[in-house]
């Protein structure tokens, strides 16, 4: 992963680092297999994920939506969708949003408003990097957009760990509510429109070697 920092110029009156970015974001034309994301105060240029990282958010988008189905839920899971944030924007493995999301698309039309998004879930990448942006910068990052759940699932942290975070604090960029579940034992989503799904081995697979 490569993450691009923008300051913005002294020079530049009117503008603030925020703007910038956010038009700097627009006018990007990135290779097909990257995806850029503003994530406090930086661009942050990534790679899609390897074959193991398809497939496990693959799996997880599949048995989640036909957990919604099934709920008779008005919401659906999404990927690849910008969700916007002021003037930050990412782009999360798995989006639990409205299906009937027009009132909540933005006014540019680039994607969702966070105000609508009921679960977020990131599958960690391997390396710093990838650690870093999904457990530190996008946990301060959706904490202060008020995302209700926000789900992490790390292959490579103690053989495989999901975290499930509730009760966001904008104020503190923080989560007052936390539970890590060891891979080979499930995790159940506590509140929201995902209430009651399970992510277990059918999902995330046995726990990892050391």
């Amino acid at each position: 992963m490569t993450a691009l920092a923008h300051e913005a110029p002294e020079s530049t009156p009117g503008l603030d680092l925020d703007e910038l970015l956010w038009q700097a974001w627009k006018a990007m034309e990135l290779p097909e297999g990257l995806r850029a994301e503003i994530v406090e105060g930086f661009i942050e240029v990534s790679p899609t994920g390897r074959y193991s990282h398809s497939k496990l958010s693959n799996q997880l988008r599949r048995e989640l939506s036909r957990y919604l189905d099934g709920q008779s839920s008005p919401y659906v899971v999404n990927n690849d969708i910008n969700v916007v944030y002021g003037r930050k924007v990412w782009i999360p493995d798995a989006v639990v949003s409205p299906e009937d999301d027009e009132e909540f698309v933005t006014d540019d039309g680039l994607g969702l408003d966070a105000r609508c998004v009921g679960l977020i879930v990131e599958v960690v990448s391997p390396g710093h990097d990838g650690t870093q942006r999904d457990r530190v910068r996008k946990r301060r990052a959706y904490a202060r957009a008020g995302i209700p759940v926000y789900v992490l699932i790390n292959a490579y942290d103690d053989h495989g760990v999901v975290s499930v975070l509730t009760d966001p604090r904008p104020d503190e960029a923080t989560y007052g509510g936390e539970n890590r579940v060891r891979f080979g034992t499930e995790a159940t989503i506590p509140e929201g429109p995902a209430k009651g799904f399970v992510i277990g081995e059918a999902i995330t697979g046995p726990p990892r070697n050391a």
